[in-house]
């Protein structure tokens, strides 16, 4: 179990280099690519198209409840044809006298009126000082020649300035709430006016929790903007500047025209035909939206993807600034806001690899470009619905990494194809000069490359062999051994050798020996090459000279066994399985040699049994056989390993006592055979009792020769039995 369990560590080790060197390609592309992409993003040249595809997310998002908060009293090209411009004073103080009445909660004089228009009189200051709820407008700049002071008769807290951001493309996409001139804090229009309403609401400027330098009113936080948000860069972000997340409400007037917010003539507030509900309890903006005084500016719905773009009066402007204000105060309307600057990188970073490794998997020029078309339309999608949530995500950045990354993976792959092309016909012709067949295989695990030697032995054709696999044509477990031996290569990257076997068109299943490495082209595509030898007749042969090693071998075994065999019928009794005479003389002549050389006493026991001749002669020579065999177990059993017992003949035994330390040694074995004979053997249920006689020699007390040894021994076994026999007496 560990040993599998480390081949499939090793395995997915492997499998991951494997994979790191794929992925090595496409993340040196991402990262070169999207590295340059933010260079052009850093130097601004990706600045105007992310403020165009801005604009035209702000057109593509669905339109938003009417803002019943705000209403605009215009002066018209009309109006002015009738009374001139500059409009008296006496008809400003009329108009703000007549919307007084109706209790607004705050009236903006969106009219520069820094100078007395004549006939002069009181009446419009009257009307300024009896009307806390009003705020003027004034330009303010660093040049006094260049700034436009506020109305006369108008105190500075009852003044905010209507100065407007510019963008590169004279469009206005940013707010301004602040400002310091001369040391002094200056607030927008926009804001006194969003200020007034919200103070009936209970509701006034704050430090924001998050940042105390930013402001917070209600539930919103206004984000300062910085010089490098979202597309912008090293834009003039001085003042309090906020990214403006314009409204989209939308009405019809009477005359059949579609506008922002509800407007109402001068005239018709003059005439007393403007309904109290349009007036009450709102912010009235009083502006000109005649195209004589050219106070007109370009917004992001001023764009269009077709014809030209359409400009808004600044009264109108002015109202969307408020209306932002307000609806994110009350109502938490998202503002827009951006992401660091660290996480739009790795954004930009995401869509640059994507485009990589999404035209190097697919390798299709169909299916790639639906891909890249899809993967466009997730990413302008998700930016889209970040954006309704108040996101700004940069798009033109992204895009630009995705499709360069893809043209330049593509432009790769088509260098390596081509490089792969001449590779294949070179390696065809090299390797059809050789006689082994030999395959060339990808790695998807396709031939592509096969010798004409190749062709003829597996018995397919070439143009039939060409980007298939071995499942295509062999037997699945011949097939699954060729994948699992190519894939060991791609895996180590060394070469391997393996003998294997497969099957023919003809269905003739062949030895062969393949060795298989690894090769690279100078465009980096990784191909197989495989060698293979036929072994067939080799194996033939092998296992024929192994058939033949075996049966000399069970040859000789079965010599062996007869020698062993007929060396034991030469040193043994057939009838006890005791050595015998020849074999008791050999051990006797060596053990005397040993004796001699130890130093050692050696015992020579010859015993005859009493009355042997009378159990023949009684019972029959098949009982004396098995009398025998009993004896002869019984010696056997009586005697150490080392000694040596064998029968002479008839009923005649010897014993070589080995290594004994005194003759008592001998005098005690001679007993304990004697009292082991004498017990009575039972024979087909007769109980035969037998002794026996014993004479024993002593090397060297007695003789030095074996012979010698012998004659004494025997001689005294005869005085044994003249004495009265059952017993033993040294010679």
């Amino acid at each position: 179990m560990n040993q599998q369990l480390g081949r499939h560590c090793v395995k997915l080790i492997f499998g991951l280099k494997q994979s790191l060197r794929r992925g090595h390609r496409e993340l040196i592309t991402a990262a070169t690519v999207a590295v340059c992409v933010l260079l052009l993003h850093s130097i601004g040249l990706l600045q105007s198209l992310e403020l165009a595809t801005l604009d035209q997310f702000f057109r593509l998002r669905p339109n938003e409840p009417l803002e019943d908060r705000i209403t605009i009293v215009v002066i018209d090209e009309a109006y002015l044809n009738e009374v001139g411009w500059p409009i008296p004073d006496t008809n400003i103080a009329q108009l703000l006298q007549k919307l007084n009445v109706h209790k607004p909660r705050a009236i903006g004089l969106d009219i520069y009126r820094n100078l007395p228009v004549k006939p002069v009189n009181q009446e419009l200051p009257n009307a300024y000082k009896s009307m806390p709820n009003l705020i003027g407008i004034e330009q303010l700049a660093n040049d006094k020649n260049v700034s436009v002071l506020p109305p006369l008769g108008l105190n500075q807290n009852q003044v905010g300035f209507n100065n407007v951001l510019f963008d590169s493309d004279v469009k206005v996409r940013r707010s301004l709430l602040y400002w310091h001139v001369d040391n002094q804090v200056h607030e927008s229009f926009a804001l006194k006016l969003a200020l007034l309403y919200l103070k009936s609401e209970n509701i006034t400027p704050s430090k924001a929790k998050s940042n105390p330098e930013y402001l917070q009113l209600g539930k919103a936080v206004f984000t300062r903007f910085q010089a490098n948000d979202g597309g912008y860069v090293r834009a003039d972000n001085r003042g309090y500047q906020i990214l403006t997340n314009f409204p989209k409400p939308k009405c019809q007037s009477s005359c059949g025209e579609f506008y922002s917010f509800r407007q109402v003539s001068m005239k018709d507030v003059l005439a007393g035909k403007v309904k109290e509900n349009l007036i009450k309890d709102r912010i009235i903006l009083i502006g000109s939206t005649a195209s004589s005084l050219q106070d007109f500016v370009f917004i992001p719905y001023s764009s269009s993807l077709m014809g030209t773009a359409k400009s808004i009066p600044g009264i109108q402007l002015q109202a969307y600034f408020i209306s932002e204000l307000i609806s994110a105060t009350l109502q938490g309307r998202p503002l827009l806001k951006v992401w660091p600057d660290f996480v739009e990188n790795l954004w930009i970073f995401i869509w640059s690899y994507l485009g990589a490794v999404t035209t190097w998997r697919i390798r299709h020029a169909t299916r790639n470009l639906l891909c890249m078309l899809v993967s466009c339309f997730v990413l302008i999608l998700s930016a889209y619905l970040a954006f309704l949530y108040g996101w700004w995500i940069p798009v033109i950045p992204s895009l630009f990494s995705f499709g360069s990354s893809a043209i330049w993976i593509t432009s790769n792959i088509a260098h390596m194809q081509e490089e792969w092309k001449r590779s294949k016909e070179f390696l065809y012709h090299v390797i059809n000069t050789i006689s082994d067949p030999i395959f060339v295989k990808n790695e998807q695990h396709q031939w592509i490359v096969l010798n004409e030697a190749y062709c003829r032995f597996i018995g397919y054709p070439n143009n039939l062999l060409i980007e298939k696999s071995d499942y295509d044509f062999f037997p699945k477990h011949e097939a699954d051994v060729f994948r699992q031996q190519d894939g060991l290569v791609f895996e180590t990257q060394q070469p391997q050798e393996h003998e294997e076997e497969f099957t023919n068109a003809d269905g003739q299943t062949h030895k062969i020996a393949t060795k298989r490495s690894l090769h690279k082209d100078a465009a980096g595509n990784l191909f197989l090459v495989g060698v293979i030898r036929d072994i067939t007749q080799r194996k033939l042969m092998e296992e024929h000279l192994k058939r033949t090693a075996d049966e000399l071998s069970r040859s000789n075994d079965e010599l062996k066994l007869k020698g062993d065999h007929l060396r034991y019928l030469a040193y043994h009794d057939p009838l006890t399985g005791l050595s015998n005479r020849k074999f008791f003389a050999e051990q006797l002549y060596e053990s005397l040699h040993g004796a001699q050389h130890d130093n050692l006493l050696l015992g020579v026991l010859f015993i005859d049994l009493d009355g042997f001749k009378q159990v023949n002669d009684t019972l029959g020579h098949e009982t004396g056989d098995r009398l025998l065999m009993t004896i002869a177990g019984r010696l056997s059993n009586s005697l150490r390993a080392s000694d040596t017992v064998s029968r002479l003949g008839g009923d005649e035994f010897t014993v070589i006592l080995r290594a004994i330390p005194n003759v008592q040694i001998a005098a005690k074995v001679a007993e304990k055979i004697l009292s082991s004979i004498i017990k009575p053997i039972v024979l087909d249920g007769d109980a035969i009792r037998i002794s026996a006689s014993i004479g024993i020699s002593v090397y060297p007390y007695n003789s030095q020769d074996s012979e010698t040894l012998m004659k004494q021994a025997d001689a005294a076994m005869y005085r044994a039995k003249r004495l009265g026999k059952n017993r033993y007496e040294f010679a």
